[in-house]
């Protein structure tokens, strides 16, 4: 099903609890991707870690036979270098090796250097893996700035390898792009693009609307305690559902930015 496709999206409500269970999976890569080495990531196997010194930003590719599918993990921000990344919000056009865009596709310059950064590392690890294991499916997750960098990762994967379902999990991460490329996600992925907020945590809305931003659809958000498939809402597919997160004025980095479904940001699941 294509995002709006079907006017029950256009009204928040539950999620179903195989739905709620992907998104905490999927957390748990996203906070293993924290630590410096992670040798089973979420049980399963280590493929090869990658890094960049300059821009500071750090994951790994793990392999899960069982669900048939690799995973690429992506640190969110964890260092000086990171929030100056973070802070570079000038909206630049989307020039990215194997990736080509709409006309007018513009992302945040700061997440596109990050993202450039590692890409021919992380693509090269991929096309090796993926030779290996034609049938299975690819996953990219992230929370925080790893969130969008983990985006902008699986806009390029789905292009390079067209054959393969790419789907894409972030957890708290900031708007990324302009409208068209939103809609372009919207377009690329449908309903494989997981977008999930704790609460009101002021990183998704830090960047507002005003400077050309918006979010991709569509928005998951667990917006009370305890966590639950009953307390978390499938928003409207069009990325700015005004009766979900965007109805809390950011607050930049805060408490509920720090954990997700009950587990702290950085816990290890390396084991």
């Amino acid at each position: 099903m294509d995002v709006g496709e079907s006017a029950e999206n256009d009204n928040p409500h539950h999620i179903s609890p195989e739905l709620y269970e992907d998104l905490v999976h999927y957390f748990k890569y996203a906070s293993s991707a924290y630590q410096p080495i992670c040798l089973r990531p979420n049980g399963n196997t280590l493929v090869s870690q990658f890094s960049n010194v300059v821009s500071d930003i750090q994951g790994f590719v793990a392999r899960d036979t069982r669900r048939r599918e690799i995973v690429v993990a992506i640190r969110g921000s964890a260092s000086v270098t990171d929030i100056l990344m973070d802070s570079q919000i000038v909206l630049v056009p989307l020039l990215s090796p194997g990736v080509t865009v709409p006309s007018g596709t513009r992302v945040h310059s700061g997440f596109l250097v990050t993202w450039n950064s590692i890409s021919i590392q992380l693509l090269a690890i991929m096309r090796l893996e993926l030779a290996k294991h034609p049938e299975f499916s690819i996953v990219t997750t992230g929370h925080s700035l790893g969130g969008s960098i983990a985006l902008l990762a699986a806009v390029a994967l789905q292009q390079i390898f067209a054959e393969r379902q790419v789907r894409t999990y972030s957890y708290g991460a900031p708007r990324t792009g302009n409208q068209i490329f939103a809609e372009y996600v919207n377009g690329l992925f449908g309903t494989k693009a997981y977008r999930v907020v704790h609460g009101n945590d002021g990183v998704p809305t830090v960047i507002p609307t005003s400077l050309g931003y918006r979010h991709h659809g569509i928005e998951y958000w667990q917006y009370t305690h305890p966590p639950s498939e009953q307390t978390t809402f499938q928003c409207a597919a069009n990325g700015e559902d005004e009766r979900c997160s965007a109805s809390t004025p950011s607050q930049g980095v805060n408490l509920a930015h720090t954990n997700y479904f009950g587990i702290l940001v950085s816990t290890p699941f390396c084991l």
